[in-house]
């Protein structure tokens, strides 16, 4: 396994997404099946571990707490406190103070089982708690011992610069793919010019990059997909032009299509990070496996000179899984 620098943290190249294992993608796994699954990823040279006190109201820090236990002191593990609430008919972040972070603080390090959290991220950035507020709590946790580094979720650029002049950022994590490209434009530089780290969520777009998907594909309870615009029937079929580009690279490299997505995403900067999830042991080790893909920056262009012919169909968002999920599940 390679290695990423996230400002003070060292990390694998390809971390782990926990979400899944306890709800958003359908039916999970049994506990005892999904501990082995994180532990296998550990195995497989993964250090870098993502949950939030919000995944599945606390359970998933539990399930990670108990999974990373013998190896807790050679990896990193991130977690988030807040995040979007409903309010009437629009989605809103949940508003914490000070003085409620750190009880909250608190009570995800009770969870995991330990006594610091290695980064820990504002899961969706405030409204009426200022930026300036959060990271000077940030940095009270940092100098108390109960973080390591903290980081922002969905930040704008205003947020990330306002926030990173109080308490340096480590982090921040955003939707980012082949298919969703929109920090390019100026999250990804502010980063950069900051030396603060970048951590894509669903970098294979839920699983839509992996080319098993087709018109046909049914889900079911909580899964995410249920909501998400682009596994729509016509963009499926709207988007082929693309996993067609990726099957033809993938064939080039003998690797698979999610493979030469994140291997893409690798060559894009150097202190990007992403963090898939599966609950499947070969999808975690190909998914784990695609930091031994290397692009030349032959190929990394040629796929850049195509993927700006190619139009991408449908998106995610919260307010399509939060509104288009509601009331559907049990």
């Amino acid at each position: 396994m390679k290695y990423r620098k996230l400002r003070n943290l060292d990390v694998s190249a390809i971390g782990y997404g926990c979400m899944g294992m306890s709800h958003g993608y359908g039916p999970v796994p049994e506990r005892k099946e999904a501990v082995r699954l994180i532990r296998y990823a550990y195995e497989q040279g993964c250090t870098f571990f993502d949950t939030a006190e919000g995944y599945a109201a606390g359970d998933n820090e539990l399930l990670v707490g108990e999974a990373v236990r013998p190896f807790r002191d050679r990896i990193v593990v991130a977690t988030k406190f807040g995040g979007p609430r409903v309010e009437g008919d629009r989605l809103v972040p949940i508003e914490y103070t000070p003085a409620e972070i750190k009880a909250h603080c608190e009570a995800s390090l009770k969870r995991l089982g330990t006594d610091h959290i290695d980064l820990y991220y504002q899961h969706r950035v405030s409204r009426r708690v200022t930026p300036e507020e959060v990271a000077g709590c940030m940095g009270d946790l940092i100098r108390e011992g109960k973080i390591l580094a903290w980081g922002q979720s969905m930040p704008s650029v205003e947020e990330i610069r306002r926030a990173h002049a109080v308490t340096p950022l480590s982090a921040v994590q955003s939707e980012y793919s082949i298919m969703e490209r929109s920090v390019e434009k100026d999250v990804l530089p502010v980063c950069e010019e900051l030396g603060i780290g970048f951590v894509p969520f669903s970098p294979l777009a839920s699983g839509f990059l992996s080319g098993k998907i087709d018109a046909g594909t049914r889900y079911e309870g909580d899964d995410v997909r249920r909501a998400i615009t682009r596994f729509r029937e016509d963009n499926i079929a709207a988007n082929q032009p693309l996993l067609e580009l990726l099957r033809r690279f993938a064939k080039e490299k003998d690797a698979t299509p999610a493979q030469i997505s994140l291997a893409w995403m690798l060559h894009k900067k150097g202190f990007i990070a992403p963090i898939p999830g599966s609950r499947k042991e070969e999808r975690i080790r190909e998914n784990l496996r695609a930091a031994e893909v290397v692009l030349s920056p032959a190929e990394f262009a040629q796929i850049e000179h195509e993927l700006d012919k190619i139009e991408i169909h449908g998106n995610r968002t919260d307010e399509d899984i939060v509104f288009g999920l509601r009331g559907q599940c049990d």
